[in-house]
C-alpha cells in the first residue's frame, strides 16, 4: 500500500488534475493543445538532449536490456496483430494499428516519473537507454509494416517507402532531442554551463507539464464499443509485454536488478498518446487506440503496482 500511495499516485493525481481542470472548462482545448505542444516539442526533447548527452553509454547500453524490452514489446505486437485480424476481423491496416498500440508503451511521461519516485534518480539510466531507440525503432518497425500492408500489390518502390520511414521519424522533436544528445554524447563536445543550465531549467518542466496536459487529452477519449479488442490490447500492454521482459531479464539474460526494474516499469506503462497519433495518422483502429490509452493509464494505477511489488 505504501508503494502505491508515495510512488504511483502523485503521477496520477497530476493527470487527474489535468482531467478535472479540462473537465471544468479552467482548461479549454486549446489550452491542452498547447501545453502538449510545449511539453512534447521543446520540455520533453530537451530532456531527452540532456539525458542521452549525459549518459554513460557503456555502462547503459547493454544488449540483454534491449533483447528483454524489446522481445516483449514484438510480442505485444504479434498477439494484438493476429488477435485483431483473426478474433475481431479487423482489416490488415487496423490490425497493424492495434498492434502497434500493444507495443508502444508511455515510457517517457509514466515510466520515468513511476521509476524515479520508485527507486531514484539513479535508477533512470536503463530508462534513457530504452527510451534513446524506443520512437525510432518502434515507428520504423510500424510504419514499414503498415505501408507495406497497405501498398500490397500496389509495385512499392523500396526506396519511398525507405524515404517516407525516414521522413516521419526524423521529424519527430523526441527523435531530434534524441539525435542531438548522442551527437554531443559522442563528439565529447562540452557545451557552457550557461546552456546546461537553460536546458536544465527547460527539462525539470517536460514531466510535470506533459502530465497535467495528458490528462487534458485523455478527457476526449470516450470508451466507446469494442471492448473485447480494448480488453485484449490492455492485457498485451499491461501485462504480456512487462511479463515477457520479467522472464527474460531474470531468468534467461540474468539482468541487473536496476536494469530488470528498468526494463518491467518501461514495458507495464499503458499505451501513450503517440499510439493513438499513429491510428489516427492512418485513419485507422482509432476508437480503439483512443479508449485503450484512456483504460490503459487507469488501469496502470493497479497493474504498476503489482510489477513494484513483484520487482526486486
Amino acid at each position: 500500500m505504501t508503494g502505491l500511495l508515495d510512488v504511483i499516485l502523485p503521477v496520477f493525481l497530476i493527470i487527474g488534475f489535468g482531467y478535472l481542470a479540462a473537465y471544468a472548462k479552467l482548461f479549454d482545448d486549446g489550452a491542452v493543445d498547447g501545453v502538449m505542444r510545449f511539453a512534447q516539442n521543446f520540455a520533453a526533447p530537451a530532456l531527452l538532449f540532456k539525458s542521452v548527452a549525459q549518459l554513460d553509454l557503456s555502462q547503459a547500453y547493454h544488449p540483454a536490456l534491449f533483447a528483454s524490452f524489446y522481445a516483449g514489446a514484438f510480442a505485444g505486437f504479434a498477439i494484438g496483430y493476429f488477435g485483431a485480424r483473426n478474433l475481431f476481423a479487423r482489416t490488415a491496416a487496423e490490425s497493424v494499428a492495434i498492434g502497434f498500440v500493444c507495443m508502444f508503451s508511455n515510457s517517457l511521461l509514466l515510466g520515468v516519473p513511476i521509476t524515479e519516485r520508485a527507486y531514484g534518480t539513479d535508477a533512470l539510466s536503463g530508462n534513457y537507454a530504452i527510451i534513446s531507440i524506443h520512437a525510432p525503432l518502434l515507428y520504423g518497425f510500424g510504419i514499414t509494416v503498415m505501408e507495406l500492408v497497405r501498398s500490397k500489390g500496389a509495385g512499392l518502390s523500396m526506396m519511398g517507402l525507405t524515404t517516407q520511414v525516414l521522413r516521419a521519424i526524423l521529424s519527430q522533436p523526441l527523435v531530434i532531442g534524441i539525435i542531438a544528445g548522442f551527437a554531443v554524447n559522442l563528439s565529447g563536445f562540452a557545451l557552457p554551463q550557461v546552456a546546461w543550465s537553460a536546458v536544465d531549467m527547460m527539462a525539470r518542466t517536460a514531466i510535470p507539464v506533459a502530465l497535467f496536459g495528458l490528462g487534458g487529452v485523455l478527457l476526449r477519449y470516450k470508451p466507446e464499443g469494442d471492448m473485447k479488442c480494448i480488453a485484449m490490447v490492455c492485457i498485451c500492454s499491461l501485462i504480456v509485454h512487462p511479463g515477457v521482459v520479467y522472464l527474460l531479464g531474470r531468468y534467461a539474460f540474468g539482468l541487473s536488478v536496476p536494469d530488470l526494474r528498468s526494463a518491467v516499469i518501461t514495458g507495464a506503462m499503458a499505451p501513450g498518446v503517440n499510439a493513438f497519433l499513429f491510428a489516427n495518422m492512418y485513419g485507422v483502429a482509432k476508437r480503439v487506440a483512443a479508449s485503450a490509452v484512456l483504460i490503459g493509464t487507469v488501469a496502470t494505477i493497479v497493474t504498476a503496482w503489482a510489477w513494484l511489488s513483484i520487482l526486486p
